[in-house]
Formats: C-alpha cells, sequence, structure tokens
C-alpha cells in the first residue's frame, strides 16, 4: 500500500491486497496477453481501485506493473477485479452469485457484437474498457486496462452536470439498440444473461431490502403531510418484492407481445459510470460504463427507472428528466435506423406507457435504493453502514434530502395515477 493512504476513504477489504495478487501472477497474465513469454514484471505497486461507495457487490484493486520484455520497459496500469475474501456480510451476500459469469459474458460476448454492430454502420463508439484476463477458476478475477490514465474519472464532490446524464443515456440508447438488434436477428448471442438483481440468491432476503418498505411507512408514519399516503404503501408491502421480480424476469416468464427487450446494464448509477473531459476545455469527450455484473434480458424501462433515482440528481429529476428521457429515445431510434434494425421501430408514446406500467419498480427504488444512494451522495452514511446496520438504515430515510424527496415523488405518483388498481 502507499505511504500515507488515508484509509478512511476505501472499502476495509481493498486496504491490503490478497497474497495471490503478487509480481509472479500478474507476470504469467501479461505474458500471455503481450504474446511476450519472456516477459518480466520488475516492480508492482498495488493501491485500492476505489472509495467508500463506488460499490459493494467486489473487491477491486488498483496495480501500476512496471515490466520488461525483449521490446524494452513498460508500465502498464491495470484495475483486477475479485471476489471478497473476507468473511463478513460482503462474503455472504455474495456467495454463490452468478455475477462474475455475467460480467465475463459481457465484456467477452455481448459488448463486442454490439460494437461490431455500431462499427458496421459507421459509429465507433467504444462501449467497454479492455479486458485483458477473466477466470471463474480457483479464482473469480477480472483485470482491465486502468481507465484513469486514460483520462477518466468517477464524479465525485459534486452533483452530476445534465449533459453527463445525457452522455451516458446516449451510450445506453446505443447499446440497448445493438441488443434489440442481436434479439430479433441472433438471440442466442445474449439469451445467456438470465440473471439480474432479483436473483442474486440471499439479496432478496437481506434486511436491506426486506425491511425497506417497513422504513418506508414508519418514516410516513412520522412525516404528518406524507402521512396521507401510508394506506397505498400498507396496501403492496406484502407483494411488493414479488412484484417487482416479476417486471423485472417478464421476459423469461410472461414476455408481452408489444414489449421492448434489451439487454439492461442492470445498476445504472453515477458511480458505474467515468466520464472523460477535456484537460484544458473542460468539454465533455466521453462517458464509459463499468460494472456489468447484473446484465441480464429485461423491458426498456427498467435502467430509465433506474436512472430517475440512481443517476439523476434531484432538481434533474424534476425539471429535465424526462426530456432527458425522451432525448435517449430519439438515440435509440436514430441508432436502430442506422445499424439496420428489421422488427418494430419503438415509439415514444409506448416507451412512456411501458415506464408507466412498470411502476412497481418505481415504489422499490423509492423504499429501498433511494434512502441509500442519497446518503451516500450526500456524505451522511457510509454505504456499508447503510446496510448492514439497521439504526443507520432507518436513519436514512429521515434524512431532509430523503423527505423532500418523497414530498415530490409521492403526489407525482398520484398525479400519475400509481395508486390506482394496487
Amino acid at each position: 500500500m502507499p505511504e500515507n493512504l488515508d484509509t478512511e476513504q476505501f472499502n476495509a477489504d481493498e486496504l491490503v491486497p490478497p497474497e495471490w495478487l503478487n509480481a509472479e501472477y500478474l507476470e504469467k497474465i501479461l505474458s500471455t496477453y503481450e504474446n511476450a513469454p519472456e516477459l518480466k514484471v520488475t516492480d508492482l505497486k498495488i493501491s485500492p481501485a476505489s472509495a467508500q461507495g463506488d460499490h459493494y457487490a467486489s473487491v477491486m484493486f488498483r496495480t501500476q506493473v512496471e515490466y520488461t520484455t525483449g521490446k524494452g520497459t513498460f508500465i502498464k496500469p491495470l484495475i483486477v477485479k475479485t471476489m471478497p475474501e473476507e468473511e463478513g456480510h460482503k462474503k455472504d451476500m455474495l456467495k454463490n452469485s452468478f455475477i462474475f459469469e455475467t460480467e465475463i459474458g459481457t465484456y467477452s460476448k455481448a459488448l463486442p457484437e454490439f460494437e461490431r454492430i455500431l462499427k458496421q454502420a459507421g459509429d465507433n463508439t467504444k462501449l467497454y474498457a479492455t479486458c485483458i484476463f477473466h477466470s471463474v477458476v480457483p479464482r473469480q478475477v477480472m483485470i482491465f486496462e486502468d481507465l484513469v490514465p486514460q483520462g477518466y474519472a468517477v464524479v465525485r464532490g459534486r452533483p452530476i452536470r445534465e449533459e453527463e446524464v445525457h452522455a451516458a443515456l446516449s451510450k445506453l440508447a446505443k447499446w440497448n439498440a445493438a441488443s434489440m438488434k442481436v434479439n430479433n436477428e441472433n438471440p442466442a448471442v445474449i439469451d445467456e444473461f438470465k440473471y439480474g438483481l432479483f436473483d442474486l440468491p440471499t439479496l432478496m432476503k437481506d434486511p436491506m431490502v426486506t425491511s425497506g418498505m417497513a422504513n418506508f411507512i414508519n418514516m410516513l408514519d412520522q412525516v404528518p403531510d406524507l402521512k396521507k399516503y401510508k394506506p397505498h404503501f400498507e396496501k403492496i408491502k406484502d407483494t411488493y418484492l414479488e412484484r417487482a421480480r416479476a417486471v423485472l424476469t417478464e421476459y423469461r416468464t410472461n414476455p408481452q407481445s408489444d414489449g421492448y427487450y434489451v439487454l439492461c446494464h442492470g445498476d445504472f448509477h453515477l458511480r458505474n459510470m467515468m466520464f472523460k473531459h477535456n484537460k484544458e476545455t473542460g468539454v465533455l469527450e466521453d462517458v464509459m460504463l463499468v460494472d456489468f455484473q447484473i446484465c441480464n434480458i429485461v423491458p426498456i424501462s427498467i435502467d430509465l427507472i433506474y436512472a430517475i433515482y440512481m443517476l439523476m440528481e434531484p432538481e434533474q429529476r424534476w425539471s429535465h428528466g424526462k426530456d432527458m428521457i425522451n432525448s435517449y429515445f430519439t438515440v435509440l431510434v436514430d441508432t436502430l435506423k442506422k445499424i439496420g434494425y428489421k422488427g418494430d421501430m419503438p415509439t415514444q408514446e409506448k416507451l412512456w406507457q411501458q415506464i408507466h406500467r412498470h411502476k412497481i419498480y418505481d415504489f422499490f427504488l423509492l423504499t429501498t435504493f433511494l434512502p441509500l444512494i442519497l446518503a451516500v451522495k450526500a456524505n451522511t452514511f457510509k454505504m456499508n453502514e447503510i446496510i448492514q446496520d439497521p439504526v443507520t438504515r432507518q436513519k436514512a430515510y429521515l434524512m431532509d434530502i430523503y423527505v423532500a424527496e418523497a414530498r415530490k415523488l409521492l403526489p407525482l405518483f398520484e398525479q400519475l395515477g400509481y395508486f390506482k388498481d394496487l
């Protein structure tokens, strides 16, 4: 670890790398990747790859590898992503999960095909970082080229800007368009992506999820002007999780003839994307999506609803949220036309119908994930505290910023008719 490292900024399980992550291990991987059997690692520096609150479903390290080959001396910055080895909540929640197999398949199969389709149509959009190595046994590991030296950075310490939201949604639209073409013409390419958020073996039994609605109803009880909404949520408290699961598994279990289905990102929030700005002018040049652990085929509404709660800032949600999703739709349709999509072309009206039809997913995000993301963004609580400590979790539901969001969302839900026919 680097000297003078501020350990409070990082996840505890990323402060000390595992013993197997050493020069010998990376030497074997790089010699194969570079096709240079004579390659020798001469120096290795390892540090945590991300800050508190950036992620939970993995352990990540940033490595700087110095090595020599017959062509000279080189330095390669890498990100090493693996599963938690320390005993505790994180390891228990992720054991026996599908997430590494899903992410490996996304990087090695789906996204390369999507890029090929776009490039064939004259669009050179880059959808993913270069993955130089992946394995499932003897341990689950993925190794990527580090995007930071390439000029990319995670947004921290400030709100995301509207142009950045537009850029992220635009890249998602191109990804979704390519996946619609594949699903229409060659579905076997993405058929393996069957497991999403609600298929994580232990997540749906975790108190963070199972206590969400109770904590939300408790908040409504304590805020006089919101108490009138309590009966609506009392009505669905015993069924909303299974109903949300049904939405996310709709493609597999109950496909709709007029449904739009795409390979989704599944966790489309601010810390799962990196932005590149021009160093001199500050102009936004690109955004790169990362962390594809729960990609699966779902209704097109899922990532969009998620973005409303988990990506956009509150003022963006209320001022331009609908416009930003309509802008996403424009890029989606333009890309579908460009790449020669042969299915029925989506319409904006049906897109919004599907977003509204999946209102139960709004309720899930509002009552479970929104207080977490607001607390992390505001540095009020740490992510692991909210996930693991019931007292901290209850406090998150009473934060002023969360109550303010409820005061705006609940009347909007009422206006949209979301409380009818529950």
